[in-house]
């Protein structure tokens, strides 16, 4: 497909955050931008499974948030639990007094991107596929733009680039910006959980399709499993992912029924293990089918800035195109807490009217005293980032407790403390509150 050759804005990557940074444009009134992404189509496997309260108020703004809701599963609490017994249940329902979305949206990200799509389409909006970045330099007759080549030779020269496109940014990393982990008091170092195995999966015993979402803490280990939502396909498939030991070696690329089988068994709950002599049910439970596969590290990086200009030598002077980062191309974090595609997409959201408004300053006043529309916003949403990045650290720890010793005063298990921390937070009004006021993003949109 032939590119057109200029625009003001130029989106790259059409996942949740690019459509939703497009859509945010549209909706303060601005057309003169492009969509490109590197892929033939959107990916089919569910990822992000769940939209938190503070995203589902972003999306409403760009007309999203009912469609998505009708199409998810709410999720009415949070539940910890031990292989054996109930921990704690967080009702989500303490939202109510501030959001009009009082629940977790269980909605694999397939589907997100489908709405977010099908909106775009609706008004007007072609994704240009498959056009893959392979450079970007200061245009040779005006140091203000920037030329975007793709792979098969094609250049669009544009005022703003918004970098969507992951984790491996190739936006990013022309551009010279850092991506790297910013250290804190819970690293690696604090948890088991250095790698997850993520799996869609159906169950051969109807009885264990009876849930919505469950988490088992086990010695040194985190289990997840939740229903996806039936319009997500026909399979009734469940996202699970389970913590995989280091010292066992690297999690497979694309983890096998029987890899996925022994993770659930060794640490997800009795009852949905495979061994009768073990579920509680007499009876065995078993992965059917595995729909999708995958492997995830749990490690976290943020950009060094989520906006700089491409500078002709090097020159400090404020000059050259925007180039704007959102999604995983600005941070990573662990999945534990459902909190990345969520924030992604309320950076895409907000940045929209930000960024409309930086075009309309340029028109009366220099670039140069118009920029900190720019650089404000950025630095709010980084700041924004590092919180998250430190709550999900935080969740690692917890899930991913190591079983050590307290202390030599105190000679018992980190795990058994961590359970009986838990069953106490159950009990507690204002702590489940404050857990779930976390989740949902309401304190740090």
């Amino acid at each position: 497909m032939s590119l057109p050759r200029n625009t003001t804005v130029l989106i790259v990557g059409a996942g949740p955050t690019g459509l939703a940074s497009a859509l945010s444009l549209i909706n303060h009134g601005f057309k003169d931008f492009i969509v490109v992404d590197a892929l033939v189509k959107g990916d089919n496997s569910s990822r992000a499974i769940v939209i938190h309260a503070a995203t589902l108020e972003a999306l409403d703004v760009i007309g999203c948030g009912d469609e998505l809701v009708s199409k998810g599963t709410k999720l009415t609490s949070m539940n910890f639990d031990t292989r054996t017994g109930i921990l704690a249940r967080l009702p989500f329902d303490t939202l109510k007094p501030y959001t009009r979305h009082p629940y977790g949206l269980v909605i694999p990200q397939t589907l997100t991107e489908h709405v977010l799509g099908q909106k775009a389409a609706s008004l007007g909006l072609t994704v240009h596929r498959p056009h893959k970045v392979v450079g970007m330099k200061v245009n040779a007759n005006d140091t203000n733009l920037a030329d975007i080549t793709f792979e098969d030779g094609q250049v669009i020269t544009t005022r703003y680039v918004i970098a969507a496109d992951g984790a491996r940014s190739t936006i990013r990393t022309i551009a010279g910006i850092g991506f790297v982990d910013p250290k804190s008091d819970h690293g690696h170092e604090f948890t088991t959980l250095a790698q997850l195995a993520p799996a869609d999966v159906t169950f051969d015993n109807p009885v264990s399709n009876n849930f919505a979402f469950r988490s088992v803490m086990s010695k040194s280990n985190f289990f997840l499993c939740a229903s996806l939502p039936p319009t997500f396909n026909e399979y009734l498939s469940r996202e699970t992912a389970c913590g995989a030991p280091i010292e066992e070696g690297p999690v497979p690329h694309a983890p096998s029924k029987a890899y996925i089988q022994n993770l659930i068994d060794r640490f997800g709950p009795l009852d949905l293990s495979s061994d009768p002599s073990v579920n509680p049910s007499g009876k065995s439970v078993c992965v059917k089918e595995i729909i999708w596969s995958s492997r995830v590290r749990t490690h976290s990086a943020v950009a060094d800035t989520f906006f700089t200009r491409l500078s002709l030598n090097d020159s400090s002077k404020p000059e050259g195109a925007a180039i704007l980062l959102v999604g995983d191309a600005a941070h990573i974090h662990s999945p534990i807490g459902g909190q990345g595609m969520n924030l992604g997409l309320r950076d895409a959201v907000f940045l929209g009217e930000v960024l409309v408004k930086h075009i309309k300053a340029t028109e009366s006043i220099p670039v140069s005293e118009a920029d900190h529309i720019l650089t404000d916003f950025v630095v709010e949403r980084r700041t924004r980032a590092l919180e998250v990045i430190g709550f999900t650290k935080k969740l690692l720890s917890v899930g991913g407790m190591k079983e050590t010793i307290v202390a030599w005063w105190l000679p018992i298990s980190k795990v058994t403390l961590r359970d009986w921390v838990l069953w106490i937070l159950g009990k507690i009004y204002y702590l489940r509150r404050q857990v779930i006021w976390n989740m949902s993003g309401l304190g740090r949109r």
